[in-house]
């Protein structure tokens, strides 16, 4: 009797990572504690020769693996993770049937901007369900006639927006056998139950040194009527979420672009707010990783960040001991009741003197003193804000 062979790992579906608060490339949902992006030469080479003291303040970085698009019965396209090298272990993985309903929700989507209603158990608090009558707004994305966006959203749309760009750029370039390597990193939202994103574009310089001089020039004007040029950071991104209302309230990086230095103060009061009161109990905290991040950037000579982002992330569902202990609570992350989290993100912009793939860059002496004016203004708006000024 011919024994049987053992059977194929199913491939993972790749869904769109519904915590994406900014940027413009596709960050996808590999599993719980992992997701991934495309890969990016500068990007990789920079995990893989990260200082030891800097891995603490970026995703950890899992490796590599290959993806393929793949159209169904439908004719809905979708990505498809190949099992083998380059994997976690223990990674749940999804049959890519279409009758999942766990992996169909950019199929219901008709890639129109949803809103995702958010819904919870009480046997199971903090998990987030996707509802299938999902409400289609077609413009709930974009700004209405009067330039403002709509306030309360259950779901940020900016994922399900750049999956749509990035699936309809590859189906048009590429083939469903072509290859495509992604990276695999750490899902740094992954243990909040209502996770609240600040996502921060760092520096007074976006772009690239090998950036042509149409995007050079483009990057430049970004910055200048941004507070890119005079605090050194902007906002790319946020999502807080509202205790009041139960849905996240959402900001784009357009509505960043077009903050005035108050406006951005006002911005970064907002993130801390719950929707019933401010969480002075987070800003100490936050103060302490970002100084902490300061310190180390101070020390990594030949290291430019360009257009490399921040976030800034703590848990939405206040904890009862941050409640009851507003601006008394411990000095360490580890017992930190707010549940506080500072992460670098999104370097294929990065260069560095030992780069492999870029073996003869740019020569850049000394510390990013663009990055390092960003997170000293950061640090001064949070530290007055903790003052009551």
């Amino acid at each position: 009797m011919v024994g049987q062979s053992a059977q194929p790992r199913a491939a993972v579906l790749l869904q769109p990572f519904v915590h994406q608060v900014g940027g413009h490339s596709s960050m996808l949902t590999y599993d719980e504690h992992t997701v991934c992006k495309p890969l990016v030469s500068q990007e990789l080479s920079f995990y893989e020769s990260l200082p030891l003291a800097m891995r603490q303040f970026t995703p950890q970085y899992k490796g590599i693996v290959s993806v393929h698009l793949k159209k169904d019965s439908l004719g809905n396209l979708t990505l498809l993770a190949s099992p083998g090298l380059g994997q976690p272990d223990g990674c749940g993985r999804l049959d890519s049937a279409g009758g999942d309903p766990a992996v169909t929700l950019w199929h219901r989507c008709k890639w129109g901007h949803t809103q995702v209603t958010k819904t919870f158990k009480d046997s199971c608090p903090g998990k987030m369900l996707l509802r299938t009558d999902l409400q289609y707004h077609t413009d709930s994305l974009l700004e209405d006639a009067n330039g403002k966006q709509p306030e309360r959203k259950s779901y940020n749309p900016w994922g399900l927006h750049c999956h749509r760009q990035h699936l309809n750029r590859m189906s048009s370039k590429h083939n469903e056998n072509k290859l495509h390597q992604f990276l695999l990193l750490e899902n740094v939202v992954s243990k909040y139950s209502y996770p609240c994103i600040l996502d921060l574009k760092m520096g007074t310089r976006q772009h690239g040194d090998d950036a042509s001089e149409e995007k050079k020039a483009r990057h430049i004007k970004k910055c200048e009527q941004s507070t890119s040029a005079s605090l050194g950071v902007r906002i790319c991104g946020m999502q807080v979420y509202q205790a009041d209302t139960g849905h996240f309230l959402c900001k784009d990086k357009y509505y960043g672009r077009r903050l005035s230095v108050e406006g951005f103060r006002q911005t970064l009061r907002q993130f801390l707010c719950n929707g019933n009161q401010l969480r002075t109990d987070l800003l100490e905290p936050i103060i302490l990783r970002l100084k902490a991040l300061l310190a180390v950037i101070r020390k990594q000579s030949s290291y430019r960040f360009y257009s490399s982002s921040l976030l800034i992330i703590y848990d939405g569902q206040e904890h009862k001991e941050s409640a009851d202990q507003h601006l008394s609570f411990p000095k360490t992350q580890g017992t930190n009741p707010s549940r506080v989290d500072v992460r670098m993100i999104d370097f294929a912009h990065t260069t560095f003197k030992g780069s492999k793939s870029n073996p003869n860059p740019t020569p850049h002496d000394g510390p990013d003193h663009g990055y390092i004016f960003g997170l000293e203004n950061l640090i001064k708006i949070l530290q007055s804000l903790l003052e009551g000024k």
